[in-house]
Parts: C-alpha cells; sequence; structure tokens
C-alpha cells in the first residue's frame, strides 16, 4: 500500500519489510504466513501486521520477526501472534538467534475483546523465557513500544531505541490518562532518556534505525548461534594502543578505564552494553586475537568505580549472559567497596550485589581476574578478586591495593582516640596511614598465595592469551539440586 509506506517514512526511516532488508544479508530473507488473513477484521490487514520469517546475518540462519506499523499501527492480532508464536517456537527447536524489531501498539481493540479469545492467547511469553540462555534474543524498539512490546524487549539480551523515536513502558499515555488521570507524553513516559539513561531497561540508545540494526549484527558477531555451538572469530588484531602508564599510583586520582581496555584487547573490538546507565561499572564485549570474551571493569570516573545496586544488576546480567554462551570473564579490578548508607539500603544493595556473586559463584566459563588498583573489601570479591571464586587466574599490577577497607577509613575507624591523642595528631594519622599501605601491597599479596603473580601492565594481554588458549571452554561445578533458585528482587 503505497500510501501507507509513505505515512510511515514520514514518522520512521523505513517500513518493516526495508528494516528486515536493512538487518539481514543480502536476499536471504525467506518469509512465513505472508497469505494470512484475519477473518475478524474488514480492512486489509497485510501478513496480519507482523512479518515473519528466517533470514541470514553473516552466513548465519536468525529468525526474525517485524512489526508492520502501517497495519493497524502495528498492534497483535490473532492470526499474526499465532505467527509470532511460530517463529519462536522453530528458533527453540532449530537454536537459532531471534530478533524482534519492534513498532506496534500492544493488543489489537479491532480484534475484539472476547475473553474466549484472549484467555487461549498462544503461549510466547512461556516460549520467550525458555529461549533465555538457549539462543541470544534481540529486540530493537523502532517506534512504539509500549504494553507486549516492552515485556519482549525485557526477556531479551539485547534491547536497542532510536532516539526521538522509540518508546517503552508498560502503557501508553492514553491508557495512562484513562486509568488514572495522569496527562504524560509518549516521550517522558518511557523515551530513551527514561529507558536507556535512567532505568536500564534498554542497553543503548542511537541516532537512527540504520544504527540500531547495525548495533543488533554487531551483538550478535560475539555469540554463538545457540548455547551448543562455540562463539564466532574474528581476525587477530593489535591493541589500539599502549596499556602502560594509564594507571596513576595515586589512588586518588580518576582516569578512564576505557582507555586500559583498549590497551588490551584487539582494536575497535569492544562493544559495550549499557554505557549510559550505571556508568561506574563497564560491561563490553571484546576480543582478544579474534576470540570473543566478557569484560567486568570499574570505571573509576564515576563514584571511583564503587558497586552500587544499578551496577550490581547491570553485573549480574551481564556475567549470566556470557557464561550462558561460552564466553570467558575478564574482570578489571579498581574499586573502593561498595555503596553504603541510607541510600545504598533503600536500593536494596545487599539484595542486588548478592545477584552478582551469586552469577559468579554459577557461571561455568573461565574467569579471570586483574586488580589494578584498588581492591578493597566486599567489593574486591565480588569482582572475582583473588581466590575468592577459584578463578582461572588472578594478577595484580604493581599499582594495586588489596584489603579489606581503604586505609585512610580503616586509621579514622580503628585508630581516631591513637592520633587524636597525639601531640600531632595529623602528623600521627599520615605515620598510621603509611604504616598499613606498606602492608597493602600487591608483593605481600602475592607472597600469601593470595594471587597468582604481580605483573606489569605489558604483561597482562599475553598472559590472558596464554590461559584462554589452555582453559577448558567450561567447567562442570553443577552440584546435585536439579534447579536453582535465583536470589529475591
Amino acid at each position: 500500500r503505497p500510501e501507507a509506506a509513505a505515512r510511515q517514512r514520514r514518522r520512521a526511516a523505513m517500513t518493516a519489510r526495508e528494516r528486515i532488508a536493512r538487518l539481514a544479508d543480502p536476499e536471504s530473507f525467506l518469509e512465513i504466513g505472508s497469505l494470512i488473513r484475519n477473518p475478524r477484521i474488514e480492512k486489509p490487514a497485510p501478513a496480519d501486521g507482523v512479518i515473519v520469517g528466517t533470514a541470514r546475518i553473516e552466513g548465519r540462519p536468525v529468525m526474525v520477526m517485524s512489526q508492520d506499523f502501517t497495519v493497524f499501527g502495528g498492534s497483535s492480532g490473532h492470526l499474526g501472534g499465532d505467527k509470532m508464536e511460530r517463529g519462536v517456537a522453530l528458533a527453540m527447536a532449530q537454536g537459532l538467534p531471534l530478533i524482534l524489531l519492534l513498532d506496534g501498539g500492544g493488543h489489537r481493540i479491532q480484534d475484539g475483546q472476547s475473553s474466549r479469545a484472549y484467555a487461549a492467547a498462544v503461549p510466547i511469553f512461556h516460549d520467550i523465557a525458555r529461549l533465555s540462555g538457549w539462543v541470544p534474543m534481540a529486540s530493537a524498539v523502532l517506534g512504539a513500544g509500549f504494553a507486549a512490546n516492552t515485556n519482549y524487549s525485557s526477556m531479551s539480551d539485547l534491547v536497542v531505541m532510536v532516539k526521538g523515536l522509540s518508546t517503552m513502558g508498560l502503557a501508553g499515555p492514553a491508557l495512562v490518562k484513562a486509568g488514572t488521570g495522569e496527562s504524560v507524553t509518549a516521550e517522558a513516559l518511557g523515551g530513551t532518556a527514561v529507558q536507556v539513561d535512567r532505568q536500564g531497561l534498554a542497553d543503548l540508545g542511537l541516532d537512527s534505525e540504520a544504527e540500531a540494526l547495525e548495533a543488533i549484527r554487531r551483538f550478535l558477531s560475539y555469540l554463538p548461534s545457540n548455547a551448543r555451538a562455540a562463539p564466532p572469530a574474528r581476525p587477530p588484531r593489535p591493541p589500539a594502543g599502549p596499556i602502560g602508564g594509564i594507571v596513576p599510583a595515586n589512588s586518588r586520582r580518576a582516569y578512564d578505564m576505557h582507555r586500559v581496555i583498549a590497551g588490551l584487547v584487539d582494536a575497535e573490538s569492544c562493544f559495550e552494553l549499557k554505557p549510559s546507565f550505571a556508568r561506574n561499572i563497564v560491561t563490553c564485549f571484546a576480543r582478544l586475537e579474534g576470540r570473543a570474551v566478557g569484560l567486568v571493569a570499574n570505571q573509576p570516573l564515576h563514584r571511583s568505580g564503587m558497586l552500587d545496586a544499578e551496577a550490581c544488576e547491570k553485573a549480574a546480567h551481564f556475567i549470566a549472559l556470557c557464561d550462558a554462551f561460552g564466553l570467558p570473564l575478564v574482570y578489571l579490578v579498581d574499586i573502593p567497596g561498595l555503596s553504603i548508607g541510607p541510600s545504598a539500603e533503600r536500593a536494596t544493595l545487599g539484595r542486588r550485589s548478592a545477584k552478582m556473586l551469586f552469577e559468579l559463584g554459577h557461571a561455568t566459563v573461565p574467569r579471570i581476574s586483574v586488580v589494578l588498583r584498588k581492591g578493597y573489601g566486599l567489593g574486591y570479591l565480588t569482582m572475582a578478586g583473588g581466590r575468592s571464586f577459584d578463578a582461572d587466574a588472578c594478577f595484580a599490577w604493581p599499582t594495586a591495593e588489596i584489603c579489606a577497607m581503604s586505609v585512610e577509613g580503616s586509621v579514622d575507624v580503628a585508630y581516631r582516640r591513637d592520633y587524636e591523642a597525639a601531640a600531632d595528631p595529623a602528623a600521627r594519622r599520615r605515620e598510621l596511614i603509611a604504616e598499613i599501605r606498606a602492608e597493602i601491597s600487591p608483593i605481600k599479596a602475592a607472597e600469601g598465595f593470595g594471587i597468582d603473580e604481580v605483573i606489569e601492565p605489558e604483561e597482562t594481554r599475553p598472559r590472558l592469551l596464554d590461559l584462554l588458549a589452555r582453559a577448558p571452554a567450561r567447567r562442570d561445578n553443577r552440584l546435585p539440586a536439579k534447579y536453582r533458585a535465583i536470589p529475591p528482587i
């Protein structure tokens, strides 16, 4: 319908079929259900508003579903739902990555408000939940993404949005107005500033549909088609720059962890998830000599790299994702500890940090930790420091400080009466700090064999390459329990 396509291009850059063509390898899309006709509605509804089929991305087969906003605003009809469920079932049976291109308004009212039909709805959420950890799932919200589309997205491994175009939420402005009496715009309710930057429900907020589709292609390039396959490899590349001299010896000086990562991994191989959410932790895919790995790193530029509730949630999900699809985990540690105080307790950090510990304890992929500078308290353990989670290797740089809490804090807690009673309290406090600092060097950690070795920054990449070449892809750390119960939210 040319007039419908023209309207679509006035609100977005591409139609539903053009999005598939842009995402997939040329001429690789094979549609199913293209000729269905919904008898419940009189107006034309091509493909019942959703295009489903298989395609190839970099030669690998995937299952793609693209909602068509030109058909009743991309709403979900009866037969369209059947078709989507068929696509999910095929992805499950054949081990295909599932890609959802979402641009619709939830349940189609024109298809009927029938309890008989709605109660017998297809089990798509049930099956999408079962896909988790079996195949990679990616959602691109390319317009309206309220109601069911938000739930589809929240169950995906990657969610991308487009600034100024995409919205997400449990209900759109009209339903919010009818249900609560509140007037709110779609952008204020669930635009990228809310769902990407503030809530972290989506991973990336990009400038165009083309960028969103390219992000999905790149995301899949790090992951296997399913959990039984090996992650794809790429030709090796040297790092983008030197790694030495980035981390200051002065623990009070900040630096950008991205510079360390760039000096460690293959050039231009870093793909960061949720870069604008919980910026005190960096979670990214990267490559070492062409092999895909997952990096979890503290970011000293934001909250000194301290872990708060949002950072723990972000890292826990990333650890589970890497473990599901066989990506080794590399931890770059510079952490002053976990956040403390009333705000941390209101955010239930005790529970949310436990989720990060839980996922690390269940991970079966190789784990390597490198302490760059601070490794304080429970935060050090949460970042897989030392022997805490039976890492395949644990290293420290000469700038590392490993201890139960910050040096200054420990002096103020344990020795306040001592230095306040001195003739020169400030000098005595400095003396106590120097004495304790002498006991927390990485050499002391190595003497007690709490770490494997103290290494120079330039040695880090060769050490990682050697370890990953020798380490088994998985370790069998399962106990007799048939299921695992996740920590309470």
